[in-house]
């Protein structure tokens, strides 16, 4: 079967290899659209990061391993013992590899386990392929009112759900929000906040093509860091005396981590959704002086996918245009990954369309 394989830095090929067994517990999934991540982007550009180049504890794999996990599917094996599912039936796996034993895992925070990873970056196959096998507790069907390229959104979309959830914004009554970056996470965390009724929602993004889709997705207001005082204007959107409530970091620049700090208000809370790539200055002062609080996030977990697929089947959730451009599986390097380095503030997300 197809597959794309990562080998390292610039270096994606694909390639034919065995297709995988249905164990016990297992569902096979023939995927239908894959998502490129911000994630894949860095893993083409600098990498390995993510993937292994040593035995990873969970799936024991190196590079070179199957790229993908945004993705759904249609199910196209059942192993023994998998209940709830059926052949033909369209859906989605949460990418999540976790040991289930270590402390984290204990306390239910699997999406930060010690020895953790994802399907489609660590091993255990990937949806950028012609078949995928995953435990059968990581697979969710979808509605049959949302259709599997909306399916592949479901995995950035549970991002930004999970962010939210981890913020106060359902114990704070109208509350006002800033979102720094107007990448898919940040565009996602929009809609998110749309979803859940967000008061007042800011957007500070510097590309105007993005711009433009954060008004899209529902921010009430869009602001250009490159010409606006985003820390004075979003005081100003929030009444002139405190700032935000919140503010959703998506950007993972040095700029916005100080951004962040000042804008919010005194006992507000700055969300770290950014995964960040080098070292960045920080003085604690800008939050002591102001007894706010920093919270750190990192994927996603099955509620999350639950919820996000519950707000689509309901369409409290309306994320197609989020979908730039569809490619087929042998153009993903050129129309796909190099697209999105050379031309990121033109594209949202881009879906390999892995059956054509």
């Amino acid at each position: 079967m197809r597959a794309a394989q990562y080998y390292g830095k610039e270096d994606i090929r694909i390639e034919d290899v065995p297709e995988p067994e249905c164990g016990e517990g297992q569902i096979k999934i023939s995927p239908s659209y894959v998502g490129i991540c911000g994630t894949d982007l860095h893993e083409y550009l600098g990498g390995p990061t993510f993937c292994p180049v040593s035995p990873h504890p969970l799936t024991h794999e190196t590079i070179p391993v199957t790229l993908g996990h945004e993705f759904s599917g249609v199910v196209s094996g059942l192993g023994a013992n998998v209940s709830g599912f059926k052949i033909g039936q369209n859906v989605v796996a949460q990418p999540t590899i976790y040991c289930g034993a270590c402390g984290a895992c204990k306390n239910g925070v699997e999406n930060a386990c010690y020895k953790g990873g994802f399907v489609g970056l660590s091993g255990g196959g990937g949806g950028l392929s012609d078949a995928v096998v995953v435990p059968a507790s990581s697979v969710l069907a979808l509605p049959d009112n949302v259709p599997l390229d909306i399916g592949a959104l479901v995995e950035p979309l549970a991002v930004a759900w999970h962010a939210v959830s981890a913020s106060p914004l359902a114990s704070t009554p109208n509350a006002n929000v800033l979102v720094l970056g107007g990448g898919p996470i940040g565009l996602a965390v929009v809609q998110a906040l749309v979803a859940r009724k967000a008061a007042k929602i800011i957007m500070s993004e510097v590309a105007p093509a993005r711009q433009a889709f954060a008004r899209e997705f529902g921010a009430h207001h869009v602001l250009d860091p490159r010409t606006d005082d985003t820390v004075a204007m979003s005081k100003e959107l929030c009444g002139g005396e405190d700032g935000p409530d919140i503010v959703f970091d998506c950007a993972g620049v040095p700029a916005s981590l100080v951004t962040a700090c000042q804008a919010v208000k005194a006992r507000g809370t700055v969300v770290n959704v950014a995964i960040w790539e080098k070292e960045v200055p920080f003085q604690p002062n800008m939050l002591v002086f102001r007894e706010a609080k920093y919270c750190a996030v990192l994927g996603y977990q099955r509620v999350d996918f639950e919820a996000v697929i519950q707000a689509l089947g309901s369409g409290a959730l309306k994320p197609a245009n989020m979908i730039t451009r569809k490619i087929k599986l042998e153009d993903l390097v050129e129309e796909g990954i190099k697209t999105l380095i050379n031309q990121k503030d033109k594209h949202v997300k881009i879906l390999v369309d892995v059956r054509s």
